[in-house]
């Protein structure tokens, strides 16, 4: 016999993280072009990664637009929306398909309001709102045309602000 009990706080940090994620994902196509594609994630508890096609360095002005396009989602409080849909529907309804994977019949499509449409098999919100804030940490290249951004959410953000607050007192 095996018992097992889900860390709901646990899964609810890594649900924040995860949906912004995807409203991230979306920014930075918005603001920086269609050419941006996923290259890679890390969703956990304390913070999401993001790595991302993008032939040069994202300026400030650009980071900027991308942080407040993702709190403006955020605040908007939009429903999160998960669906299992024959691939060829989910194509029809723009969701996006990442890393080129196979994919079988039937897909799981996570829908953030109008704003995001993707495949995914995550842990999810309901609504955005629960996000709380979204914070981005740092952005840097990782190889050749390949660029990351690590940000945080909810209480990450909260703690960000704090350790900064004791900083400055410093």
């Amino acid at each position: 016999a095996v018992t097992y009990e889900v860390n709901s706080c646990r899964k609810s940090d890594i649900a924040r993280n995860h949906t912004a994620t995807h409203l991230l994902h979306a920014a930075l196509k918005s603001v920086l072009g269609g050419h941006v594609n996923q290259a890679g994630s890390y969703v956990g508890p304390d913070r999401l990664r993001f790595d991302f096609s993008h032939f040069s360095p994202v300026t400030e002005e650009e980071l900027s637009r991308v942080e407040a396009i993702v709190n403006e989602e955020i605040l908007a409080a939009k429903g999160v929306t998960i669906e299992e849909l024959p691939i060829e529907e989910a194509k029809k309804l723009g969701a996006i398909a990442l890393f080129g994977e196979k994919y079988g019949d039937v897909v799981r499509v996570v829908s953030v309001g109008d704003y995001s449409v993707e495949f995914c098999g995550g842990t999810h919100l309901t609504n955005t709102a629960q996000c709380g804030l979204f914070k981005i940490i740092s952005e840097s290249g990782v190889a050749a045309g390949v660029r990351r951004i690590e940000a945080v959410t909810g209480k990450g953000v909260l703690e960000y602000i704090n350790n900064s607050d004791r900083l400055i007192e410093k």
